[in-house]
This record gives C-alpha cells, structure tokens and sequence, in this order.
C-alpha cells in the first residue's frame, strides 16, 4: 500500500515528536514545512488577493458588491496577520453577520466589528478601540 503520512503541529522540534527513539527515527525521515503567513506579494503576484478573491466568489450573499473584499487587502493583511485561519475566519463570520442583520453583504465597517483569535487580535490594534466588539466570534 502507497502512503504519505502528514503531521501537522505548532513547535514540533521544540515538543516530544521528534525526542527518543521513535522520535529520532521520525526527524530522520521527515521534512518540516513551515507554514508562516501568506505574503500580501511574492515577486509579480499577491497571493494575498488572490486568495481574497476566492474567497469572496464563494460569498452568497444577495447584495455585496464583487471586488469589494480583494480592495480591502491591505485591512486584511495587516489585520489578520496574513494567516489563512484568521482571513477564513474572518470572512465568515462577517458572512453570517451580514445575512443575521439583513444586510447581506460585507464592509469594512462590518469586518472591524468582528472580533478574531487571539493571536490575530494582539497583532492588530485598530485606532479606534472603542468601535471594536468585545465578544468573540461566533454565536
């Protein structure tokens, strides 16, 4: 039987995956990926954008207006840090806000109201706090 065997995890070289003999034996036959942030450009194109894009083409939603997401990338970036995780998050949450309160499609004014992860809120701070939700996202 053919098999590839992916692991995923935060800090394996720090954690017990690659201590001990199984562990040695694992960091022999493995290669690390690193999966830092999604650059905003690389080279001639923005990744960044681009994935944007996609993701608002899956948008359903009756009255937002095509484009407008991709404009905001640099918002996006800078609020999510350029993880995936965080832009998917954010989006559809704003998504369901958007179809909660009848509005149906997503603004910036919309985005700023929803609050992310932990780690995408400490990197983000919005000049005006006080604007911000203090609830998680999610309902």
């Amino acid at each position: 039987m053919r098999a590839t065997f992916v692991y995923a995890g935060i800090d394996v070289t720090d954690s017990a995956v690659f201590t001990g003999l199984r562990g040695a034996q694992l960091a022999g036959r493995a290669s690390l990926i690193d999966c830092g942030a999604l650059p905003a450009r690389a080279g001639q194109r923005e990744p960044f954008r681009e994935l944007i894009a996609a993701l608002e083409r899956a948008l359903d939603l009756h009255a937002h207006r095509a484009g407008s997401l991709p404009k905001l990338a640099p918002y996006l970036h800078e609020r999510t840090a350029g993880r995936i995780g965080s832009l998917s998050r954010l989006i559809r949450q704003a998504a369901i806000e958007a179809i909660l309160d009848g509005s149906e499609r997503i603004t910036k004014t919309l985005l700023d109201g929803i609050a992310l992860d932990h780690l995408a809120e400490e990197h983000y701070r919005p000049r005006n706090p006080a604007r911000r939700r203090t609830r998680p996202s999610g309902r």
